[in-house]
């Protein structure tokens, strides 16, 4: 069975670098008790929680838009470092990240951006317990550090991104032949984050994980490749025959993941158990029932679960060639008659919950044909 050959795989690299570029920082600067990333997302104008290094983080599963977090939009603005050297002028702050990095205990802070090809990528915070812990020496080498952390993020983000548009590129290729739409690849792309930020606590998914998801989601049908024109467009119901062939594209997936990154000499890169296991199970069913596997309930990797409802939930609400619609709300109630019998409970009703962001990233990426 596939599934044995799918290793977890060692922490993040971005995120390893980062504990040890604070280690070594905390070697000349010890106050500096917290440093985190951010994620800027340009498409919707968010910005999202990503990596941190220290004993705990008081913004977990966090975004919010830039235009509504001030600080943040001076820094991007003038794409220059922001110091705080006593934090209590956020004490009655109406910015939830505000209010909660002062109610953890940190008292000062040195915030920069991260600038990628001249375009905001994210931004990079240290932290510490102390007011007035930043001293000129001490913001001259995080500066060194910040610049060392922007390249550490940069690289990993150019090799997710570089496996991303490699893979896309032969999504574009089915997709001329497809009927799926680029719209949709994106939308469920964004409910897939959504769902993940909702469920996170629950099964210890961290931020670094909603980043990965969010990019690898788009590529779980890439095994439609292989399939030839006359059952993957065929209008009408598949034979049977026809139906087996079209379910082979999951491990005709799975192999071609393999090929691209041992070709692109990306199998070092974090998180391709993730990518492998979206493109192999996103079609398994927790009653058992499922391709290519059979797998039953939490044997289904959980990426793989949250991919499984924002696609049916996003196929369920386009119009295509042959079908109208439906509305939010009797995809909302299929999905509540499949909870828990072929879907994840969690992570339907962690979509179904969250209904006016669902609606945001529906208008944000409607279809072109429908705009």
């Amino acid at each position: 069975m596939l599934r044995h050959s799918l290793i977890l795989d060692n922490e993040p690299s971005a995120l390893r670098k980062l504990k040890h570029i604070h280690l070594s920082t905390k070697v000349i600067y010890p106050a500096i008790t917290r440093i985190a990333v951010a994620l800027y997302d340009s498409d919707t104008g968010m910005v999202r929680t990503f990596i941190y290094s220290g004993d705990d983080t008081p913004l977990n599963h966090y975004y919010a838009l830039l235009k509504d977090c001030y600080s943040l939009n001076q820094i991007a603005e003038t794409q220059q470092s922001r110091l705080e050297q006593d934090l209590s002028v956020f004490e009655n702050s109406k910015h939830l990240h505000a209010q909660k990095i002062f109610e953890a205990g940190f008292r000062s802070s040195y915030s920069l951006p991260i600038i990628i090809d001249d375009g905001l990528v994210g931004f990079i915070f240290f932290n510490a317990e102390q007011t007035q812990a930043f001293e000129p020496a001490c913001l001259d080498h995080l500066e060194l550090v910040g610049n060392l952390i922007s390249l550490v993020i940069s690289s990993e983000l150019a090799s997710i991104r570089t496996l991303a548009s490699t893979m896309r590129t032969a999504i574009d290729v089915t997709h001329f032949r497809d009927p799926e739409t680029g719209e949709h690849l994106q939308r469920m792309a964004h409910y897939s984050r959504l769902i993940v930020s909702k469920i996170a606590d629950e099964f210890d998914l961290d931020d670094n994980f909603a980043e990965h998801l969010f990019l690898f989601a788009p590529l779980h049908d890439i095994g439609k490749i292989t399939i030839p024109d006359e059952i993957l467009l065929k209008n009408g119901k598949l034979l049977p025959k026809e139906r087996a062939l079209m379910q082979t594209h999951s491990i005709e997936g799975y192999k071609l993941v393999d090929r691209l990154l041992e070709n692109y000499h990306l199998n070092s890169l974090s998180h391709t158990h993730m990518l492998r296991n979206i493109v192999l199970y996103h079609h398994e069913s927790l009653d058992g029932k499922g391709y290519p596997e059979g797998l039953v309930g939490d044997e289904i990797p959980i990426e793989a679960r949250v991919v499984a409802v924002a696609d049916i939930f996003d196929a369920l609400t386009s119009e295509r060639p042959y079908k109208q619609a439906w509305s939010n709300q009797q995809a909302a109630e299929e999905l509540t008659k499949l909870a828990g019998v072929k879907l994840d409970a969690s992570c339907v009703n962690a979509l179904l919950a969250s209904m006016d962001e669902v609606e945001l990233i529906q208008h944000t990426y409607r279809e072109s044909t429908l705009a």
